[in-house]
């Protein structure tokens, strides 16, 4: 049994003796060197830490140095390796977006910019100052005319015509008044022959301007003449009750026959308009213009 125990090996149970242990020290002294017995130079430093910059995730270094996990790094002559970029710390930031005008403001822009330099302009051509601000116009009330007549003072004579709103008209000798007349009084002289030769006729309308009274009295007068109206025109008003007069001449052929006329008209306060309109046949013309002068006259005086 020993001899197979011993054909195996030395066991490794049984110590061996001293002189055992120094022959087989001797005889391992004689073999070659091992390369696995020869010191290992430690790893270089990583470029990140000479440089003071850190390590990149995933390769943690220990105190002395070595890397603690991560793929291992190939030596190159690149900080980061032939193939390997340095890594990214932060990404940019996205470039901003600028909006585009649209082409339809840019006309107008230019237009509001023209009007405001040229009022601009205006105002240092006209010397306003912006910053002193606009006084309103000073407004003067005008008095609104009054309505209220007065009483008149007048007293017709005893052969006054009354012609209305205590308006009258005293005729002269050889005129009568036409009896078929309806509005107003009118009144008429003849000739010789009896025919009429003039006629003055006094009549009243309210609610309507001294103007238009008088051009509708001329038109009616007119109408189927052959007529050269003068120059329609402001009178000035005798008595202080009267707020408007107006005038017109005319002459005009009527049937063969030259006629002359005028016709004038006052509006008093109160809004009644009178009329005086006088027409005689040209030959006739001297003595009849002088009695209607005198009849026109107790007509204003009666106003």
């Amino acid at each position: 049994m020993n001899n197979k125990r011993n054909a195996a090996g030395p066991n490794p149970w049984i110590k061996p003796s001293p002189d055992e242990g120094a022959e087989q020290a001797a005889t391992e002294s004689q073999l070659p060197p091992s390369p696995w017995s020869q010191e290992v130079p430690p790893p270089p430093t990583p470029p990140w830490e000479a440089s003071g910059v850190p390590s990149p995730v995933g390769t943690p270094t220990a105190a002395d140095g070595t890397r603690t996990g991560g793929d291992p790094v190939r030596e190159t002559s690149a900080a980061w390796g032939e193939t390997v970029s340095p890594p990214s710390l932060r990404r940019p930031a996205p470039a901003p977006k600028r909006r585009k005008v649209p082409p339809l403001l840019l006309p107008i822009g230019a237009a509001i910019a023209m009007v405001a330099l040229l009022a601009i302009g205006f105002s240092q051509l006209t010397g306003r100052d912006d910053d002193t601000p606009d006084q309103p116009p000073v407004v003067v009330p005008t008095p609104a005319p009054s309505t209220h007549t007065p009483p008149s003072t007048y007293t017709p004579p005893t052969n006054a015509l009354a012609v209305g709103y205590g308006v009258s008209v005293v005729p002269r000798q050889g005129w009568s008044v036409l009896a078929k007349e309806t509005q107003g009084r009118q009144l008429v002289t003849y000739g010789p022959n009896g025919d009429p030769r003039a006629f003055f006729w006094v009549r009243q309308r309210e609610k309507v301007s001294a103007k238009e009274y008088l051009l509708r009295i001329v038109e009616g007068e007119t109408a189927g003449e052959t007529t050269q109206l003068g120059n329609e025109r402001n009178l000035p008003c005798p008595r202080d009750v009267l707020v408007e007069c107006r005038a017109i001449d005319y002459v005009s052929v009527t049937k063969g026959v030259k006629v002359q006329g005028f016709v004038e008209t006052y509006r008093r306060k109160d809004g009644v308009v009178t009329g005086i309109d006088f027409r005689t046949r040209a030959d006739s013309a001297p003595r009849a213009v002088a009695d209607a002068q005198v009849m026109k006259k107790s007509v204003i005086d009666s106003l």
